[in-house]
């Protein structure tokens, strides 16, 4: 560890359960993506472009969250902490980067698969998105482990809450964000289902309610089926 600097923490107290749920939300999705991929027979356009239309839409969002702590997370730790664990960081930048590749030949494959629904570029397509899950899972799991601690003390209320701004800003609208919002709701604790509602302006709260909950239950059903 480098000591060269010494720690200024904010004399805050931030709780950052809003990053655990959002990745407990693509973990759980990356995971699942190798076998709901394979579930499109060869030669299904429509199947094809559905799934790939929905990856597309993942990835973007992965990347946005990556973008936005790369951005307004890390510099400031990175000065204020005194000096980051060495080795922590490099694996951070080394997942990171094996992500990075593996989104950048997912964004290859997709558009040539959602064309033609070949059997070859699918089974590939998948096999990129199986080598690409464990990585993210340990990534996010360090983060969540090693490095949220620390945001908890050397981040501010009002850093953090830009952060989660930044990160809304990227969802996608109409059915495909209401379908974003269950997802991440899916496995939420009550406590934790009752705080991110809190989080969404009070029309897309009641939208959410009245019409998004049920969106959301028809593309998991979808995409079960698909995977099944």
């Amino acid at each position: 560890m480098d000591t060269g600097r010494q720690p200024r923490t904010t004399g805050e107290t931030v709780d950052t359960w809003e990053m655990v749920v959002i990745h407990r939300w693509f973990k759980r999705e990356f995971a699942q993506m190798p076998a709901l991929v394979r579930g499109v027979a060869p030669g299904d356009r429509d199947g094809a472009r559905y799934v790939a239309e929905f990856i597309e839409m993942m990835a973007s969002l992965l990347h946005h969250h990556h973008v936005g702590e790369d951005e307004m997370l890390w510099p400031r730790l990175l000065e204020r902490v005194g000096g980051l664990d060495s080795e922590l960081v490099q694996r951070m930048e080394q997942q990171h980067e094996v992500v990075g590749k593996a989104l950048e030949r997912v964004d290859e494959l997709l558009p040539r698969w959602k064309q033609g629904a070949d059997e070859a570029i699918r089974n590939e397509l998948a096999e990129v998105l199986e080598g690409m899950s464990g990585p993210l899972i340990e990534h996010l799991g360090e983060e969540e482990s090693k490095v949220l601690p620390l945001v908890s003390v050397y981040i501010t209320q009002a850093e953090w809450d830009a952060l989660g701004r930044n990160g809304a800003s990227g969802m996608p609208k109409g059915a495909k964000g209401f379908d974003t919002i269950g997802m991440i709701l899916q496995e939420s604790t009550p406590q934790e289902r009752a705080g991110f509602l809190r989080l969404l302006p009070p029309p897309v709260r009641l939208l959410h309610k009245l019409i998004g909950a049920g969106i959301h239950q028809r593309a998991k059903a979808r995409r079960r089926q698909i995977a099944a």
